[in-house]
């Protein structure tokens, strides 16, 4: 059978290509076509030296293959911390095993007869057609599992960080991404993120605090520096129709959200005269797919 050197190359070039792409989406982690395209030609330049035997030892020793897909990582996504580094890798060699896995059972299935491995490099007729259809099968069953594993995560994986600023005051809070909560300023649009009355008393004066059904029903009460920033914001919920919050105009809120901090300045604290936890495992429950964007817009 006669192998052409061009052809293992373009054949682990592409595979590494969609491993690392896939990797990519699984992750939400943004990166350059050009960096997965470098990552991947470092992979099958591997490929050709362990077909072609230059090195002995690259064939045998695990800890350079290790090396070899550490620094495939670290070429495609150049990750800041160990803790995002690592769940790259452990994606991208699931990713790898799922893609192999379908590759193999393809080759078996369909041309299984002029197939053969050479140094652990399979090679045969037809192997870029195989390789392509493997690689477009194991994209797709690997990321609709991530997809559906996502969509069942708990309400614990859920929860973030996040630090309120208010006139130059500030208080930390552990807080849960709540997407169906949409509530917004009825006159500016302004999203609003609920938070127990409690949790605000270090941001907050407790005459307003102390007084909110007596600013919502119009009394006069003295409410000094804070007076342009009161928001009055209609709700209805379960069991309360025409509901009221008071809110406040933060100045802004830093939220430590999947290896991200997100810095939102356009944003209203709706204050909660109760608990939206009743463990108070978190403290207030936030507009979700607002973070989402904001999120994007950041990792620009």
């Amino acid at each position: 059978m006669t192998v052409y050197i061009d052809i293992i190359f373009l054949e682990n070039l592409f595979m590494n290509y969609i491993i690392l792409f896939a990797t990519s989406i699984i992750t939400k982690i943004k990166t350059r076509h050009l960096r997965l395209l470098s990552s991947s030609f470092i992979g099958s330049i591997y490929a050709v030296m362990l077909y072609m035997n230059i090195l002995k030892i690259i064939t045998t020793n695990v800890i350079l293959k290790c090396l070899l897909s550490i620094i495939m990582i670290y070429i495609a996504f150049n990750p800041k911390k160990i803790k995002i580094f690592l769940k790259e890798l452990i994606i991208f060699y699931l990713t790898s095993f799922t893609f192999g896995g379908v590759t193999f059972s393809l080759i078996y299935f369909l041309n299984s007869e002029n197939i053969l491995i050479h140094n652990g490099i399979l090679i045969g007729r037809n192997q870029i057609k195989i390789i392509l259809l493997g690689g477009i099968i194991g994209f797709l069953i690997i990321t609709y599992s991530f997809k559906n594993i996502k969509g069942k995560i708990s309400k614990k994986n859920m929860l973030c960080n996040m630090k309120i600023s208010i006139n130059k005051k500030y208080t930390n809070i552990k807080a849960i991404i709540d997407t169906g909560n949409f509530l917004k300023e009825p006159i500016s649009k302004t999203p609003v993120i609920i938070v127990e009355k409690e949790i605000l008393q270090k941001i907050i004066p407790n005459y307003i605090l102390n007084n909110l059904n007596n600013i919502i029903t119009g009394e006069i009460i003295e409410l000094g520096d804070y007076v342009s920033k009161i928001k009055f914001i209609p709700y209805n919920s379960l069991g309360k129709q025409n509901g009221m919050l008071i809110g406040i105009k933060a100045d802004e809120v830093l939220v430590d959200y999947e290896e991200k901090n997100i810095l939102v300045k356009d944003i209203i604290i709706g204050i909660y005269d109760g608990n939206l936890c009743k463990n108070k495992k978190y403290r207030r429950v936030n507009r979700g797919g607002y973070f989402r964007r904001q999120r994007r817009n950041c990792s620009k």
